[in-house]
């Protein structure tokens, strides 16, 4: 970028030999870059590649596909193909990928563990869990993201994609806080494993921006968010294993469906004194309030 202020300044009337001694490079690499100056095409991958990073930054589990997807969705018309080289030679690679053979590396904890596999909470929205599910269908696989309640056991905010990315969590977390209202969750612990979605800035500038207090378990131990493996668990058997899937939409529905109306209203669980979810927080709202 030195270089065409060099020029501006030659047209200006200082001498290229006086701001090549400032600024601390040669008069020949200045003429050799006047002679090649920088081209268009060169221009456009260095705008690239500064956007590429800003996604990555966004959502470390993105691919060069994703990216490519993002960038297309930005206004800058470069082809797959093109953003996998400028990816390549940015050294910007998924959080996910890894070579075979090796074990994945896990990122590093942006909040501290504040649970410590206590998952009871002694009033509402003082404790929720959050963690990521897949199933595959003819059509691709689904994820869903899913928050729950530690004291009712309620699923209080999901979200239901073709693709696991930050929005993902982001979603599910923002119809949590929709639901419970904003005012109620101030200060509720947010707990959740070390993947990439919970590790994103947009993950995290939501937890700050309804202060909430996220929290992260150990790596590959999944004891560290039991209770909400074992909502899976119950969605696996009941839903996701039923039967093979034709679509997206097909399971979609099977799994909104199953979880408002089997999970929190007809299934009862011991530790609710044998009270379902909805039961639960409504004969309890009003003696908490009282």
């Amino acid at each position: 970028m030195t270089y065409p202020l060099v020029q501006d300044l030659d047209v200006g009337g200082i001498p290229v030999a006086v701001t090549c001694g400032l600024l601390g490079f040669s008069r020949q690499a200045f003429y050799a870059w006047k002679a090649h100056p920088i081209s268009q095409r060169e221009l456009v991958d260095a705008y690239a590649t500064h956007a590429a990073f800003e996604v990555h930054a966004d959502d470390p589990g993105f691919g060069y596909r994703f990216i490519a997807d993002e960038l297309s969705e930005a206004g800058h018309g470069l082809s797959e193909r093109r953003v996998w080289k400028i990816c390549s030679q940015a050294g910007i690679v998924s959080a996910h990928s890894r070579k075979r053979g090796r074990s994945k590396r896990p990122g590093p904890p942006v909040h501290d563990d504040l649970v410590e596999r206590d998952f009871t909470a002694t009033a509402p929205n003082r404790l929720w869990l959050t963690d990521i599910t897949e199933h595959p269908t003819a059509q691709g696989k689904v994820y869903m993201c899913a928050v729950k309640d530690a004291w009712s056991r309620r699923i209080v905010g999901y979200s239901i994609g073709a693709r696991m990315t930050s929005h993902l969590a982001v979603d599910a977390l923002e119809m949590a806080i929709a639901r419970r209202g904003p005012a109620a969750v101030v200060g509720c612990i947010v707990h959740a494993d070390r993947g990439s979605q919970f590790r994103s800035r947009p993950y995290v500038a939501a937890l700050h921006r309804h202060r909430l207090a996220g929290s992260m378990g150990r790596v590959a131990s999944s004891a560290d968010n039991a209770a909400m493996e074992s909502f899976f668990a119950l969605l696996q058997k009941n839903v996701l294993n039923a039967r093979r899937w034709d679509t997206r939409d097909q399971l979609r529905l099977a799994i909104v469906t199953w979880t408002e109306r089997t999970y929190h209203r007809r299934r009862r669980q011991r530790a609710l004194g044998k009270l379902t979810p909805i039961e639960f927080e409504i004969i309890n709202r009003a003696a908490h309030a009282a």
